[in-house]
């Protein structure tokens, strides 16, 4: 896992080898200086002073000063500031550890290696490769921070999907066994080479087309270096019990720790079950099987126009797609299905789906389905909305934000002592498109709705899961906790002021 050595701006307080100050209201920023060695020299590089520390592990919060020395944190306890090169005084504010981020999508993360929008959320560290896409060469994936270094710490997960498109394509069939033993030795190359663990994206082509023993196969090469199995089940809505079962199927067969992707429920026939969803995860943690879960703190979910369509009709990429459309019975077929999906999910259309990104009208940015097909169409009903995104599927696709999910149900899934907190974001470019607002606002709202207003949790266990339990879960050594002799990943923040800004609206 790299370690960054450089000073960013975020909304927070963030001290990560690099000190990085901003408070709700405006930013003050400090640079890193080089120390020179003379026969004063202090004693620490940096010293926080007039804490209160939440230190990660859950416990109530603390005062202490906090003395930092070539990376990491040297003293907890009263530090005079002299001793130090540079002080803050935190003006009794919290000081906690920084932000691991477990489920993000940043691929891309070198094109944007200030990762403004998530160190704006405090978030110090993040783990990519999730949801069965990722690099399959993780050396020189993880290797290019090198020449770009990077403004978080950053690991990786190696992802079925990729593995399975590298060796086999799209193809939608089991894998030959010389195909299979290619898959499993891409998968031990990069557990070699630095990967976390294994994902499974089981929504997505090609992820969907594989069998659970193919999986279970490769969660055990994994398993083998001490990695942990991340998986987007095979469902979420309609099926959503069952892709459970399978996922704790995959962690016993495997004997490899399980974290649940984005848990929710996505079927509103569904709402209100989640004390069901829960409970398969207590009865496995009961037989001894780790599982734990990640979750964005919002009732919408983010994903491609693509996964509207039924898995067998994007077999083989768009331009195979295109040609089952372009073939009247298939067309049909397709729009059967995807009406029958509608209807075992309680939506009656899909006014819920929202488009946040489309390059060739970006015009549509913002608007639902249901508002594309009014204007673009002249009229709003189902098969209308349906003609639309065989458009825009055509058209190279969509981002989307998917309005699916009871406020009552993330609470429920919240309260549960293995949840984690997770945006599964990417990093954004202010002011492009109209993403979800957990790229910018996910940590934030935590503290700010769910811990101050709310008071549905702690705020030490919020901390908590923002950081020791991410770090434990994913075996990030030596972060996650405010502990002598750990990496100086730190977030200063006022937990009577700190707020989420961004809105589905605008983000």
């Amino acid at each position: 896992m790299k370690i960054p050595f450089r000073f960013t701006l975020t909304l927070f307080v963030t001290l990560s080898t690099a000190l990085l100050i901003a408070s709700a209201l405006g930013f003050i920023s400090l640079r890193a200086q080089q120390s020179t060695q003379t026969a004063s020299a202090p004693l620490y590089d940096l010293i926080v002073t007039n804490a209160r520390i939440v230190d990660g592990t859950g416990n109530p919060w603390f005062r202490a000063d906090v003395a930092i020395k070539d990376g990491r944190i040297a003293r907890i306890g009263r530090i005079d500031p002299k001793q130090g090169r540079t002080s803050i005084d935190a003006k009794n504010q919290i000081v906690a550890p920084g932000f691991i981020d477990v489920h993000a999508h940043v691929e891309s993360i070198y094109e944007l290696p200030e990762a403004e929008n998530f160190v704006r959320m405090g978030v110090t560290s993040l783990v990519t490769g999730n949801c069965g896409f990722s690099e399959t060469d993780v050396a020189e994936f993880l290797g290019r921070s090198k020449d770009k270094p990077l403004a978080v710490n950053l690991a990786t997960l190696v992802a079925h999907g990729a593995v399975r498109r590298k060796v086999m394509n799209q193809e939608n069939r089991a894998p030959t066994p010389e195909e299979q033993k290619q898959m499993e030795a891409l998968v031990e190359q990069a557990m070699k080479d630095g990967a976390v663990g294994l994902s499974t994206g089981l929504i997505y082509v090609p992820g969907t087309y594989a069998k659970t023993d193919e999986v279970v196969k490769l969660a055990r090469v994994a398993a083998a270096h001490g990695g942990v199995y991340a998986t987007h089940m095979r469902a979420e809505g309609n099926g959503v019990m069952e892709a459970i079962r399978e996922s704790i199927q995959i962690g016993e067969q495997a004997q490899i720790p399980v974290d649940i992707s984005h848990f929710k429920i996505s079927s509103k026939k569904l709402w209100g079950k989640s004390s069901e969803t829960i409970g398969l995860i207590h009865e496995a943690r009961g037989r001894g099987l780790s599982v734990t879960v990640d979750q964005y703190v919002y009732t919408a979910s983010s994903t491609s126009l693509d996964s509207l369509l039924p898995s067998w009709a994007l077999a083989g990429g768009r331009t195979q797609g295109k040609t089952r459309l372009a073939d009247p019975t298939q067309r049909e077929r397709v729009a059967r299905e995807m009406k029958d999906t509608l209807k075992q999910s309680g939506f009656k259309d899909f006014a819920y789906a929202v488009v946040a990104g489309y390059e060739p009208n970006p015009a549509y940015n913002g608007q639902s389905i249901r508002e594309i097909a009014k204007t673009a169409r002249g009229k709003d009903n189902l098969d209308a909305q349906l003609e639309q995104i065989f458009e825009m599927y055509a058209a190279g696709g969509a981002g989307m934000i998917y309005h699916k999910m009871s406020e009552d149900d993330v609470k429920a899934i919240m309260r549960e002592p293995w949840t984690m907190i997770a945006s599964d974001s990417g990093v954004r470019r202010f002011g492009e498109g109209v993403p979800h607002p957990r790229g910018y606002g996910n940590n934030a709202r935590v503290l700010g709705r769910y811990v101050r207003e709310l008071r549905l949790l702690s705020l030490e266990d919020a901390v908590r899961k923002m950081t020791s339990l991410p770090a434990q879960t994913f075996n990030l050594g030596n972060r996650g906790l405010v502990r002598e002799g750990f990496a100086a990943d730190l977030v200063i923040f006022d937990e009577n002021t700190i707020s989420d800004r961004a809105t589905f609206e605008q983000p």
